[in-house]
Order: C-alpha cells, then structure tokens, then sequence
C-alpha cells in the first residue's frame, strides 16, 4: 500500500509539473506577436522623437526576449533602462552585469517607448544619431554600440538580424512622415519621464506652432475679461470659481455654458482654466501643435479652442488620459484621399499594386486609404508576409 501511494504521488507530482510547464509555454508570444502588439507604438515614437521605429522594435525584441522576459514582465521595462541617479520614478531590482540593479519600472508599455525615446534624444553621447538619415537601420545599430548602448560586441549585427529578419524596416517608411524638427544642441537628460520641454518648445518651426499661443496670454491676465481664441469668445475663470456665476454674469443659460464647455455638471471650477462663451470651433487655427507641458487632452482642447470631440478624432483617442510633454496632436483633419472602394460590378478592374523591397501591409493599405485588413481579405492573405514582385488588389 505505502509503495502504490508513493507512486501515486510522484505521477501526481509529474502531472502537476506538466501543467505548469503548459502553463508557462502557453504565456509566452512570438516575435511576430511582439511586433504586432507595439509596432504602432514605435511608429509613434519615431513620429514624436525620429528614432527609427525598426531600431526600437528590434531593441525592444532583443531586450525582452520577444516580450518573455522575467525583466519586463514585472517591470514593463522594455529596453534594459536602469534607474541612474537621476531617475525619481519607480525601480525594480534585477540581475545583470552586477547583481541586484536598479532598473525602471512603468505603469504601461507605452510609457517604456515613450522613456526609451527621451533617454537617447536627450543623452549627448547619443545626439549624432539623429543626423542620421530615419531609414538608416543599420548606421543606428552600430552609432548605438559606439555610444554605449550596449556592451555585447555583436549588438549591431543583432539588431539589424532581427530587422531584417522580420522586415522592420517597413515601418520605418510609415514613421518618416511628419518627423518633428528638433535642435539637439538645446537637449539634455532630466529626471524620470525625461522633460525636454524647452528643448520642444524652441525646435519647431513656427507654422506648426508650440505652444497654446492665445491661451497663455489669457492664462497670465486678469480673470473675467473676454478674448478670443481661435475665434470663440473665452474668459479666463480662477479655481473655486462657480460656473453659475459666470453663467448668470454672462447671460447665459447655465446648461448652454456647460454643454458649450463640455463639462457634465455645475460647480466649482477644479483648476484655474478657459471657459469659453460660444461655441468652439471643430478645427483649430494650426494644422497640429507639439505639446510643452503634461496636460490632460480636455485641457489641451480648452487651450486651442476646439471641440473635445474633434480633437479626439483626428488623434484616434479617447476622452481619458493625459498627454505628455512632446507629444505631437492634431488640430485639423490629415489631408488624405478617399478611401478606394471595392466594386462589386462586372465590369469593374482591379487596381494591382506590385510589392517593392522593404514594403508591408502597413505602408500599403495607407497608401491606397484601405485597411490592412481589407488588403488581406481581397487578396487571400494568410499572414502579413509579403514577397517583392507580388501583385496586390488594392482596389477596384
């Protein structure tokens, strides 16, 4: 009988083992899932920032383990960032090239991208890669070893494996539209999230504007005197003001001047901001701006005289969140032609597009104003792997 449990319990234990183990293999992702999962994140990035985006996702991958490592897992840490003596937000310790290091830890993925592009535009040692051309994968690679990136001597070729293993560099061509301008020589590192507010603020070029302009001067008046911005008529209100006093000193509807502000109740006001007494505009007076401060998107709305509603649609956000520092919005719809539709007639020709090198779905389906997922279904796509030469209805 003892013999027959023992038995019992080693199977018990080699059953619970191999759950585990399934368990574990079940959690991991592939590269191609990794890419997937950030590849808009990075395209983001470089938009912002201009670090390639097949460079921070080739960083990303071999950083992380294609998204398994113990490291990011806990951490949110994808690009092996320790914590310095300048960084005030949250670490976690992990062994690397001494044990226990201090590394960074984030709330989201998002904010790792965001870190990882402020650490390289705001070091130095890092400042001559960005004269390097967006699409040059490969001289990114090697600049990165010779800042000190990373100490493995094969650090270039591994990047650029991965890249042009998995085709990165097709996102590259999607992320070199609207690259911001910036002037390195103004940059320098800061504490957590990196700030390079001023640097932002004086390497735009004027027409794309910087700032809130109109609002600032309002902000830095007197309360209760009407102006303008972006052609609605706005006040200046201090915190604690009440929004039914305003109404009533206005003549205006208390409801028309929350629904005009955007705002669900009457009350307070919770910070000192723009309240505005006519309608904003669906469009505001710039193409985009590049955000100065960490400001919450309503109040970026406030600021530019527009409507909330618009201001999300033409980023493709929703209402909650803040927007950090550096961050690039647009105020008015992106110039684009029509979407191509697809007709169902006999007599209709397809419109056949011919892969070229370093193309992928992604670029394609912008190209042509469809979606990835159209591209794929019109051609018979099982996969996001594209051949050069391949012919692709894109249309009709």
């Amino acid at each position: 009988m003892i013999q027959v449990r023992v038995i019992k319990k080693i199977v018990q234990q080699i059953l619970i083992a191999g759950c585990w183990a399934f368990s574990v293999n079940a959690q991991m992702i592939t590269p191609e899932q990794y890419i997937d999962l950030y590849k808009d994140i990075a395209v983001r990035e470089m938009k912002r920032m201009g670090i390639p985006a097949a460079i921070t996702l080739a960083q990303g991958l071999l950083e992380t383990e294609s998204g398994n490592s113990e490291l990011v897992k806990k951490s949110n840490n994808h690009f092996g960032i320790k914590c310095k003596s300048n960084w005030t937000g949250e670490g976690v310790t992990h062994d690397d090239d001494s044990l226990g290091e201090c590394f960074r830890k984030y709330a989201n993925a998002e904010d790792s991208y965001r870190d990882h592009s402020n650490f390289l535009k705001a070091g130095k040692h890092y400042s001559f890669l960005f004269d390097l051309s967006s699409t040059d994968y490969k001289g990114w690679a090697y600049g990165l070893k010779k800042a000190g990136y990373a100490t493995n001597p094969k650090y270039p070729a591994i990047l650029i494996r991965h890249i042009e293993q998995y085709n990165l560099q097709r996102f590259d061509l999607e992320g070199a539209e609207d690259l911001p301008a910036f002037n390195t020589q103004n940059l320098k590192e800061d504490t957590a999230l990196v700030k390079i507010n001023k640097a932002i603020a004086t390497s735009v070029t004027p027409t794309q504007g910087n700032d809130q302009g109109e609002a600032a001067a309002i902000l830095s008046g007197a309360p209760d005197i009407i102006n303008l911005v972006n052609g609605s008529k706005c006040i200046k209100a201090l915190k604690g003001t009440s929004l039914l006093a305003i109404a009533t000193r206005h003549h205006i509807a208390l409801q028309r001047l929350l629904d005009i502000n955007e705002l669900e109740e009457d009350g307070l006001i919770d910070e000192e901001q723009l309240i505005f007494l006519q309608k904003k505009s669906d469009k505001g007076s710039k193409d985009f701006i590049i955000v100065s401060k960490k400001e919450t998107r309503y109040s970026v709305a406030q600021n530019n005289g527009i409507q909330l509603a618009s201001l999300l649609e033409y980023n493709q956000l929703n209402e909650d969140g803040d927007v950090f520092s550096g961050t690039k919005l647009y105020l008015k719809p992106r110039v684009q032609s029509g979407p191509v539709k697809i007709n169902s007639g006999h007599n209709a020709k397809p419109i056949l597009h011919e892969v070229k090198a370093k193309e992928g779905l992604y670029g394609i389906a912008k190209k042509y104003n469809v979606s990835v997922e159209q591209l794929k279904e019109w051609n018979k796509l099982g996969s996001d792997n594209l051949k050069i030469g391949q012919q692709l209805i894109v249309g009709k």
